[in-house]
């Protein structure tokens, strides 16, 4: 019996979670969330239960509102900045179920370029 996309995305999201519970110590979770319009990102503390930043392709500038890679960039560089503004400089990329290819890696280069670490 075939899976559905939804349910194939959300037990590879599961697995991933799992993983990085594992290596985690200590570290911030970027958490990304892609949908066919617009990208979203978030540094999530576990242990406490809180989102540290956040930034969306749904703010600032009109630039930046869309879904393609120039977008997701946009978005990893904002949510790298907001995050190291909190003191926050190493997390472990939590990419959701998705592949890392296309928007989802363009997110990660840019918050690598932008501070942050993982």
């Amino acid at each position: 019996m075939a899976l559905s996309p939804r349910t194939a995305t959300l037990r590879r999201a599961q697995r991933v979670r799992t993983h990085l519970k594992k290596v985690a110590n200590g570290r911030p979770r970027l958490s990304i969330f892609r949908s066919a319009k617009n990208i979203y990102a978030q540094v999530i503390d576990d242990e406490r239960g809180v989102t540290l930043a956040a930034a969306s392709s749904l703010e600032g500038e009109k630039a930046v509102k869309g879904s393609d890679k120039d977008a997701a960039a946009k978005v990893g560089a904002l949510v790298a900045q907001r995050a190291i503004e909190k003191g926050v400089k190493d997390v472990v990329f939590d990419r959701g179920g998705y592949l890392y290819h296309g928007r989802v890696k363009a997110l990660a280069d840019a918050a690598r370029e932008a501070g942050l670490n993982f």
